[in-house]
């Protein structure tokens, strides 16, 4: 991702320069910021650049290679899929009601708000006020959490009828710094409020959590690899949906407003967080959301994605796509606005979600309470977008179409707008990405044998609905086929291709001794990236004729074959096993691009599927094992798992489903999930000891080159339920002795 740009919009008072991103900001590296008046020539200039930026940022990844085919045909049958069943199973008015207050509480717990936090006092403090002949304006500050700060201005309009109805303007990305010090990004947005306070409303612009006065971060997996955060659950929609609905609290509990006449605006992002405000909360009684939402086929298959920070996206548990989110605004009055050359909220997308949106509206009879609004040109805050918007608000929150003569214009150098001056010591907000989502407790050791099935069932069924959901539902047929076999003196390698998912085949590696008919036992490893080149290599000595698919796949970094490598694994062929090697998804024949930015938008497509790279890669290792059961020679053995790392605790969670898994050998296993590998809520449920002690129900584990004091729970599960000894071993573990070599 490219840094943001900075134009220069004039000198404030004291000769302090102010400064204002012109670009997408933290969502969006290809958008086209909205911008004072005053520095129209150079936001031109600059959209130019950031135009053409974002047409590159909406293109799909260019394949490079049959891994790169097969991952775009993946991820284009898995968005259909998801489309398809978006709404498709609601026929009447009473499906949807019956079911509404459930999706609901579907959509906070994917923002990470299930069961709601706390209402702690909100703390207001007004820090000063600015006066104008029709207006005022407040500075404030609240906390939607103990020392979870959010700032903001209040417009009041002076004169008008009280209580008067109210907005909630929502801003998009705007990094607007005064002398190096955030101002926030409503004092990028205060045209709105001027307006909405000019023609009798209240208006409370609300900063972001990025790009307010305090910094926090939008940017978790797109920039900052905190890949953590969707194994804990955690999205930056969430703390934006939580301070827009205290913003809602602290707006009815002012004398100047009408409760029952709250509206919810914005743009951009702003647009985003209104979708995520007005789904979750019936307080809002219209909603004009511009440019903030669109559908997976944009996202996942045109790659509009890679123009989008973390906050515009819910963590998908229960697979939606986004017509499912604008549904829970139904029957309340509701504009979707777009402009048609808007690269990054696509126009085809927004008219698919609309046609969806529509039907719902269509079973309560209230097609006239939902809008769509299409304007010319591209990602921009125009007036002609305006508008229609303030007309919305005057229509169903005041019951009056007057004519708009008023233009919204800036009236404040942004730093009169700033709410703080020194920063509050006890703020969390640069940080809530920590805290805001609670992790599952780190549990005791059961207190006896009869608490181990119920606790290992509740972390079992959390598991399946929760973080492998993503799972196929229905395994489908393996369709193992051999794709080539070859002897090299006492050993034999053959290969076989099978169906992990109908769009996903995959090959295992079977290398077995020439003489032996049958093995006792068959060690499966699953290679990751750093350990794939070595196996080539050595593999390719001995068996070119087998591996020339995977060497021509390898293009340029194909090892040269290794001699010293196939000697190792022929020693080690000695005994009565049969080694079986599984490369999973994105590693191998079917390795994707290798390029970095790539790889990261790649892995937070899988996160809009309701998936992560890694846990498509545990369900490739689960198939594996079946597939093996399938060949010849090697039906009904039991089956050694090892691997290592991350890709180590892939195979573990396989392991968990998979009762065939008789032993697993893991080197190196990160001690939490906060390490890697990431699932979407693992750490909601457990972590990773709590999944060593499931695997031992049925398999000896043994962790090599690790530290014991990780692993205590496991251990002190093993002792309690009187496993013996062997069934989990930590190397240097004195207890435990000596583990097993690789």
């Amino acid at each position: 991702m490219k840094p943001h740009t900075h134009g220069r919009i004039g000198r404030a008072g004291g000769g302090s320069r102010q400064r204002l991103t012109l670009g997408p900001g933290a969502s969006s590296p290809g958008r086209l910021l909205d911008r004072f008046p005053s520095v129209r020539p150079l936001g031109w200039l600059a959209g130019l650049f950031w135009l053409a930026a974002a047409l590159r940022a909406g293109e799909p990844p260019a394949p490079s290679g049959p891994g790169d085919e097969a991952l775009g045909a993946y991820f284009r049958a898995e968005t259909a899929r998801l489309g398809a069943n978006c709404l498709a199973d609601i026929k009447t008015l009473e499906d949807w009601t019956s079911r509404r207050e459930g999706y609901r509480q579907q959509l906070l717990d994917m923002l990470g708000l299930w069961p709601l936090p706390e209402r702690t006092g909100l703390e207001p403090v007004i820090t000063g006020r600015l006066e104008q002949p029709d207006f005022a304006v407040e500075k404030l500050q609240f906390q939607s959490l103990p020392g979870f700060y959010a700032t903001a201005n209040l417009y009041l309009p002076k004169g008008a009828p009280r209580p008067a109805p109210a907005i909630l303007y929502v801003c998009g990305h705007a990094a607007v710094l005064t002398n190096g010090v955030s101002c926030g990004n409503k004092t990028a947005y205060q045209h709105h409020g001027v307006w909405f306070a000019r023609n009798g409303y209240v208006c409370l612009v609300l900063d972001t959590v990025q790009l307010g006065e305090l910094q926090g971060i939008h940017h978790g997996t797109y920039r900052e690899r905190m890949w953590w955060w969707n194994a804990r659950g955690y999205t930056p929609a969430g703390a934006e949906a939580w301070n827009c609905i205290r913003a809602l609290d602290y707006l009815e509990g002012r004398s100047e407003v009408d409760p029952q006449r709250l509206g919810v605006t914005g743009r951009s992002g702003g647009g985003a967080y209104s979708w995520w405000l007005a789904a979750v909360d019936d307080r809002v009684k219209a909603a004009a959301p511009v440019a903030g939402i669109t559908d997976l086929q944009n996202h996942v298959v045109d790659g509009t994605v890679e123009g989008h920070c973390d906050c515009m996206f819910m963590v998908n548990t229960y697979r939606w796509d986004y017509p499912h989110v604008a549904a829970l605004v139904a029957p309340r009055p509701l504009l979707l606005g777009n402009s048609d050359k808007d690269t990054i909220f696509p126009l085809d997308g927004v008219e698919r979600l609309h046609a969806k949106l529509a039907r719902i509206y269509a079973l309560y009879g209230a097609s006239n309470r939902l809008g769509l609004l299409i304007t010319e040109g591209p990602h921009r805050d125009t007036q002609d977008l305006q508008l229609p918007v303030f007309r919305w608000f005057n229509r169903h929150l005041r019951g009056q179409e007057p004519l708009i003569e008023m233009a919204a214009r800036p009236q404040f150098a942004p730093l009169e707008l700033r709410v703080f001056g020194p920063l509050p010591a006890d703020e969390r907000t640069t940080r809530i990405h920590e805290s805001l989502v609670p992790v599952a407790p780190t549990p005791a050791v059961p207190a006896s044998a009869q608490e181990w099935p119920a606790l290992s069932e509740r972390w079992r069924e959390g598991l399946r609905t929760k973080v492998f959901a993503g799972w196929p539902s229905e395994p489908g047929p393996l369709e193992s086929r051999q794709a080539g076999a070859a002897r090299q003196a006492e050993l034999r390698l053959e290969a076989w291709d099978f169906t992990s998912q109908p769009t996903v085949p995959l090959r295992l590696y079977v290398l077995s001794s020439a003489k032996s008919l049958r093995a006792d036992r068959v060690v499966l490893h699953v290679l990751d990236e750093s350990e794939w080149p070595a196996w080539l290599a050595a593999m390719s000595h001995a068996f070119p004729a087998v591996l020339g698919a995977e060497r021509t796949a390898a293009k340029t970094n194909a090892p040269p074959p290794d001699p010293a490598g196939f000697a190792a694994w022929r020693d080690r062929s000695r005994d009565a096993a049969a080694f079986v090697f599984l490369a999973p998804r994105g590693i191998g024949l079917n390795a994707w691009t290798s390029d970095e930015r790539k790889q990261t938008q790649l892995r937070r497509r899988f996160m809009l599927l309701g998936q992560t790279l890694d846990s498509m890669r545990v369900w490739d290792i689960r198939r594996a094992v079946q597939a093996i059961d399938g060949l010849s020679g090697l039906r009904g053995r039991p089956v050694w798992l090892r691997a290592q790392g991350s890709m180590g605790a892939n195979a573990l969670y396989a392991a968990v489903f998979e009762p065939r898994v008789r032993r697993l050998d893991l080197w190196r296993l990160p001690a939490s999930h906060r390490l890697g590998p990431d699932y979407l809520n693992v750490l909601r449920v457990l972590d990773l000891p709590q999944a060593v002690a499931l695997a031992c129900e049925h398999a000896a584990v043994a962790l090599h080159e690790t530290e014991a004091a990780a692993w205590q729970f496991p251990l002190g599960v093993r002792e309690r339920l009187g496993w013996q000894p062997a069934r989990l071993v930590v190397e240097g573990n004195a207890r435990d002795g000596a583990s097993a070599t690789r």
